[in-house]
């Protein structure tokens, strides 16, 4: 009887084992579907239409923002340009998805607002298909509050990288600065350079500098190029054009 008793108590604790084990294993199961079922592989979506991507990201359980537009020559207008984050990249869902559209080659000429007033700077610039970009402000005794002094890109323009150009209005003569544009210094000696932004109050780093490839005498085919002279400005961060403050170091390379 006794042994018969344990045989029965030994196979009623097998069943239990083999049914925690089965609980166990469809716990483990579920929470593995539960957490990499949330789970999905980032589709490539450069060279669709944005359209296609958003519908392909919502059939993914994703969101797709437009976060920017960029001219480009290899990309056809209306299309996605590139992506974050990048194709292959797993996420859960619910994930935000942002992309560069393309505007397809450039088109738009760059009107002229130097000399104009800021307000119909900005009519100017949105009946090109362009947007007002930066907006700085310089003391300026020589013009009338408002009026742009300055702008980038240039007017007529090629290669531009997005639509919109940055804009200096003059501000009353005792008004502080809000920012500059930063000038062309290629060329000028670094000295000269360095005396100019000191003038303003711009901070700039310590030069560098560097050899300079000096062209062979030219044949009759070319016409002969200006040697660059030792100590001009060859480089420059940030570029020309750019919006600078009194916190922004510049950095100037020059020719040794």
């Amino acid at each position: 009887m006794k042994r018969s008793f344990l045989l029965r108590f030994f196979r009623m604790a097998s069943v239990v084992m083999l049914l925690i084990a089965a609980a166990l294993l469809s716990a483990i199961t579920t929470m593995h579907f539960a957490i990499h079922g949330a789970e999905v592989k980032i589709p490539a979506l450069k060279g669709m239409t944005v359209a296609e991507a958003r519908s392909q990201a919502a059939g993914m359980g994703l969101s797709l923002d437009v976060d920017n537009r960029y001219y480009s020559a290899d990309v056809a207008a209306g299309h996605i340009l590139t992506q974050s984050p990048a194709p292959g990249t797993v996420v859960r869902r619910e994930w935000h998805l942002r992309v560069a559209e393309s505007l397809g080659p450039q088109k738009v000429d760059v009107p002229d607002t130097v000399g104009t007033e800021g307000r119909v700077a900005a009519l100017r610039l949105r009946r090109a298909g362009l947007e007002v970009g930066v907006t700085a402000k310089l003391p300026y005794a020589g013009a009338e509050e408002g009026t742009v002094l300055a702008q980038d890109p240039p007017a007529h323009s090629q290669g531009l990288a997005q639509p919109s150009v940055n804009i200096l209005v003059a501000a009353p003569d005792n008004a502080p600065p809000d920012g500059y544009v930063m000038p062309d210094l290629t060329g000028i000696p670094i000295i000269t350079a360095q005396e100019m932004l000191n003038r303003i109050g711009l901070k700039v780093d310590t030069p560098a500098y560097a050899e300079v490839f000096v062209p062979s005498v030219s044949t009759a085919a070319e016409q002969p190029k200006s040697p660059i002279a030792p100590g001009a400005v060859i480089a420059q961060q940030p570029m020309a054009g750019a919006r600078v403050d009194l916190n922004t170091l510049i950095k100037l390379t020059a020719a040794k």
